[in-house]
């Protein structure tokens, strides 16, 4: 999928699923995945990139990617705790990249955020498989069902064919 395999992370919220169709490479070769709650319809983004975060460059990282955006930082213990243009998060800097865990700041509550950062971590075996999509196995062509059988599949043309 692109993701390198020390920036794949899960978490844990209370009330929230893992959208498993959400997952996917974050930036260059990061890792994002979006939690959801049924029950309000709110969703918390789980992030990891490489790189980091200062004092200095914290109010110039855009929060949740919304570029243009005034960015205020605050530290939250060894977080930092980012608002700008309606949304908020948690970012938390380890061994060479930031882990962000990010939402609607009308949806999502501060004390939810904080909570999902610090549960998240590193995926055991069973939570990784409950997490990527299954690895490709046939190196086949993936037949498509709607080709002819004989000929070369090109579409017919001809005049009359479609009304």
């Amino acid at each position: 999928m692109g993701i390198a395999p020390e920036l794949v992370y899960v978490t844990k919220a209370p009330g929230f699923t893992l959208a498993q169709q959400s997952v996917g490479v974050y930036g260059d070769d990061g890792f994002s995945g979006v939690y959801w709650a049924q029950e309000t319809n709110a969703q918390i983004q789980l992030s990891v990139e490489r790189g980091t975060m200062t004092a200095r460059s914290c109010p110039k990282q855009p929060v949740d990617g919304m570029a243009g955006e005034r960015t205020v930082c605050e530290r939250d213990g060894d977080a930092w705790y980012r608002v700008g243009g309606g949304r908020h998060e948690y970012a938390l800097v380890e061994k060479g990249h930031v882990l962000k865990v990010s939402g609607d700041s009308t949806k999502v509550t501060r004390a939810v955020l904080r909570s999902a950062l610090h549960s998240a971590h590193r995926p055991s075996d069973a939570e990784l498989a409950a997490v990527l999509p299954p690895a490709r196995t046939a190196t086949a062509p993936v037949e498509r069902g709607d080709l002819p059988s004989t000929g070369d599949g090109a579409p017919d043309n001809e005049v009359g064919t479609s009304g």
